[in-house]
């Protein structure tokens, strides 16, 4: 079984995350990076996929230098081989273009059986994307997986909603996003680290994939950021001691904020 894991390389939540002042678009080359948490879902699925039968995990990112970084992490996980998009045109692209250039490259790869996702990236939260990617394959698409099973030419999913369990059933080739309830990612291994090292990364630009630079990038996305602003620091709060009057203070100061 050949399965396709897309990851993607986003800025570390604990970092101090900003915009570009020139396009008002997420900084990514000025902050420290990983893979998106909700990705690593993905990758092990894969790979507990593919240690029950023989296959190999290939995983895909698009993004720019260090988002190679993604890659490697999914590599000293254990996966096999990676494909990294990398092309300044690229740079600004909306959901729409992301999962263009990665259906593209996809294409590109031999005899796919699965594709995985995971549910959203953990800086735009886009969860539409591996639908839009579905569509572009011509794939039936079984999102939101809390379990998975692939089995008799079948992926099978469970989605767990408010009040019930659904069981999905789709043929293979099929793409598959999970949730983080799907298992427990592993740590690379000092064994995994060191074989990371010799895995093969393919280098693709728009130009290997057939894509015109006209339907990607900033110029080509449907919605921008018209503009930002740092988070205003929080302002102390009012200590109100109580004199016997503390209940009418309190009515009157959420009654100013129209919450009474």
């Amino acid at each position: 079984m050949n399965i396709v894991v897309c990851v993607k390389h986003v800025p570390d939540a604990q970092a101090e995350r900003t915009f570009n002042a020139s396009d008002n678009t997420t900084d990514r080359e000025n902050v420290d990076g990983l893979l998106s948490e909700l990705d690593e879902y993905a990758v092990e699925a894969a790979l507990k996929l593919v240690e029950e039968a023989d296959g190999e995990v290939t995983v895909v990112t698009v993004g720019p230098d260090n988002a190679a970084d993604a890659i490697k992490k999914a590599l000293q996980m254990g996966a096999h081989k990676g494909v990294h998009v990398n092309d300044e045109a690229i740079h600004g692209s909306d959901a729409i273009a992301t999962s263009l250039v990665l259906a593209e490259a996809i294409k590109k790869l031999d005899s796919v059986d699965l594709v995985i996702t995971g549910m959203a990236s953990t800086d735009g939260t886009m969860g539409v994307v591996p639908t839009m990617l579905a569509e572009r394959l011509g794939l039936p698409a079984v999102t939101y997986a809390s379990e998975l099973t692939v089995a008799g030419g079948k992926a099978t999913i469970h989605r767990d909603g408010d009040t019930s369990t659904q069981t999905v059933e789709a043929s293979l080739p099929a793409l598959v996003s999970v949730t983080d309830q799907i298992n427990e990612p592993r740590y690379p291994s000092f064994k995994g680290i060191m074989a990371a090292k010799k895995k093969p990364v393919q280098q693709w630009g728009l130009a290997d994939l057939g894509i015109d630079a006209a339907q990607v990038g900033l110029e080509a996305a449907w919605s921008k950021v018209d503009a930002f602003a740092a988070r205003p620091p929080r302002s102390k709060g009012e200590i109100v001691t109580d004199e016997g009057d503390g209940g009418t203070k309190l009515a009157e100061f959420l009654a100013s904020r129209k919450f009474i």
